[in-house]
């Protein structure tokens, strides 16, 4: 592996030198072929895919474009790679293939090349390989909404299904004769309905909780059992207000309750033998592993050893080990086992650590809120200028998992306060529900409710407050200081939906169903609800400097609609600033991230007076706000 670019050396701060050290992701390993692994890295300074052959200790880099690639599946047999190829992060495109082995000068006949010709670019909406060479391959597209394709090798693909509202590939089964799909044919794309069919497209047996007596249960494909001729399937549900695993067997028609007694939310993948399950359990922004087995629904938990704080994925090898990714906020992430090793050690200099969380509850409007506070190191005593970083989805949690951007801001001497509002994950299917038609408006209550507590026990300076967050964060930036205008300093957001109705117009087929979910209409028909929830709808009320990053090729939060509102700012000499750069929903290149974050802390020093991140400057540009020259990451120096 190619060490990581820029200095690490005692001359940089520590706050880039977090985003600049080597880091892996959990290595992902072929069914048939255990020792052939792809793992994602940014030892070149951009996030790319990389092969490693754990029998003899060789790694490639499999990738090398300059807005960086993290979408690869390896086959069964570990003989090729699939990974997706988009253009400069707008997520629309097809997937290729490459040998395993491919290396430097090993000629055109083991060049990349398309892995499903015939099949238009489009966004994934799954993929799923089966042992001979067959693909099943999902799709969106505005014009098609979601289509399932049959690849095989040599033959035209065969389309197996199609329909407007939001689907995907969930998984095949060890032999290849049953496929699973997640399905929202219903309208309700929050909560996903299951459909097992045969390659020819013909229906073995659905699974559908949003027609059961409570409404609104969605479901989700965990995978089929990893043995020949079994066809059991892992599901998730959320039949006891929380997702938990079940067994279904769509051929037999039988379901297996396993009732596994944790609290919180409870995932599950198959040992490779299918003898147990590997059971990842989420509680209160902390999670842990569990093997439960056998894997009949009558079996027993058992302990498998982790540190306190976060696994961000977890897999068991044939050997019955455990690999997983693990992280705190005050230390960094490793891939450790549960041998005691750490599986993959990147070269280079190592993250520095930051400070652990606090954990706060808070009473909101809707119930206890779960908040993690971050202070800067003593001797510092509050009150601190203090960020909220605000997660986005919404249906995601902050948890106590190292995250390089608030430790940044930590350094800088803030307090970093982060909010698991109403929406979120891991605090039962109700909490994550509750956020429908007054969409952004309650997330801002439980907000609120932890800044009035931050304020109060003498943690936050109420002159020095930040709101800031990415993409629905970024989202509840903008609409939080044009609806609280007075209980904000500053305003930092980044890939923000800030027009909501430009943004549904254009922004990808899955998000629009999505929106249609949580407003209950399109803005044509729920006009109202859609105007309620628009930060351009307050945007005349903001009075905080507000600071605005987008991406330019951007299919989620689309630039049009960020535009409209910065032209607004503009129109009343509104002090702001914005930087455009040439990606899409965020950054790959390290060196890109290092550089928002950096103008993001000198926004926040010019106009709080506090400790900046550098000397890059704004350039100053008519209607009172400033312009940041675009930027190609990866082509280009700032």
């Amino acid at each position: 592996m190619t060490e990581t670019t820029g200095s690490t050396t005692d001359s940089v701060p520590e706050w880039e030198q977090r985003f600049r050290a080597p880091r892996v992701s959990l290595p992902d390993w072929a069914e048939d072929a255990p020792d052939r692994a792809l793992f994602v890295s940014n030892a070149t300074g951009t996030y790319e895919l990389y092969s490693w052959d754990r029998a003899t200790g060789e790694q490639r880099q499999v990738t090398d474009r300059p807005n960086g690639t993290t979408d690869g599946v390896l086959t069964p047999d570990g003989e090729a790679i699939w990974w997706f190829d988009d253009t400069d992060g707008d997520e629309f495109g097809v997937w290729m293939r490459r040998p395993f082995h491919r290396g430097e000068g090993d000629g055109e006949a083991a060049k990349d090349e398309p892995a499903a010709p015939g099949l238009d670019a489009s966004y994934p909406a799954g993929l799923a390989i089966g042992r001979d060479g067959t693909a099943v391959v999902g799709r969106s597209t505005d014009e098609d909404g979601t289509t399932v394709h049959i690849v095989r090798p040599g033959a035209a693909p065969v389309e197996i299904y199609r329909h407007r509202e939001s689907a995907g590939v969930g998984d095949l089964s060890h032999d290849g004769t049953l496929i699973a799909l997640e399905h929202t044919e219903h309208g309700d794309a929050m909560h996903s309905a299951l459909r097992v069919v045969r390659p020819d497209g013909s229906t073995v047996a659905e699974l559908d909780d949003t027609e059961s007596g409570t409404k609104e249960l969605g479901l989700a494909v965990l995978g089929f059992a990893p043995v020949a001729g079994d066809t059991r399937l892992l599901v998730g549900h959320q039949r006891r207000g929380r997702w938990e695993p079940m067994i279904w067997d769509p051929v037999a028609g039988t379901e297996t309750d396993l009732a596994i007694e944790l609290p919180g939310d409870v995932g599950a993948e198959w040992y490779p033998d299918g003898s147990a399950l590997l059971i990842e359990h989420g509680f209160e922004a902390r999670s842990e592993l569990w093997r439960y087995g056998p894997a009949a629904g009558d079996g027993t938990l058992v302990r498998v050893e982790t540190p306190t704080g976060s696994v961000s994925g977890a897999t068991a090898r044939p050997d019955g080990t455990v690999e997983y990714l693990w992280s705190s906020a005050a230390e960094p992430p490793v891939v450790r086992s549960t041998t005691g090793a750490v599986v993959l050690d990147p070269p280079g200099a190592k993250a520095p650590g930051s400070v652990p969380v606090e954990d706060v509850w808070v009473d909101g409007p809707g119930g206890r809120v779960h908040a993690l506070v971050q202070r800067p190191a003593a001797p510092a005593e509050g009150p601190f200028p203090t960020v909220f970083e605000i997660h986005g989805g919404p249906t995601w949690h902050d948890s106590d998992a190292f995250a390089s951007g608030p430790a940044a801001w930590v350094d800088h001497g803030y307090a970093v306060v982060r909010v698991n509002y109403r929406g979120s994950t891991g605090y039962g299917r109700a909490w994550t529900d509750a956020l429908k038609h007054r969409v952004g408006l309650i997330e801002l209550e439980d907000i609120a409710a932890v800044r009035e507590w931050a304020v109060k026990s003498g943690l936050a300076d109420p002159a020095k407050l930040v709101l800031a967050g990415g993409s629905w964060g970024g989202y509840l930036t903008l609409l939080g200081i044009g609806t609280q205008p007075g209980d904000w300093a500053l305003g930092l957001a980044a890939v923000p939906v800030a027009d909501y109705v430009t943004a549904y117009h254009d922004e990808m087929e899955a998000l629009k169903a999505m929106d249609r979910t949580l407003l209950g209409g399109t803005p044509e028909e729920v006009p109202e609800r859609f105007e309620a929830s628009s930060p351009l709808t307050y945007v005349d009320a903001v009075r905080a400097p507000v600071y605005i990053s987008a991406g330019v090729n951007d299919p989620r939060c689309p630039i049009r609609q960020v535009e409209n509102y910065v032209d607004r700012l503009k129109d009343r000499d509104a002090v702001h600033e914005v930087y455009r750069y040439d990606a899409g929903h965020g950054s790959l290149v390290v060196e890109e991230r290092i550089k928002q974050v950096r103008l993001e802390l000198g926004f926040a020093a010019r106009h709080l007076g506090t400790p900046g991140g550098g000397s890059e400057q704004a350039v100053a540009h008519p209607g009172g706000g400033s312009e940041q020259a675009v930027a190609h990451p990866g082509r280009a120096t700032a």
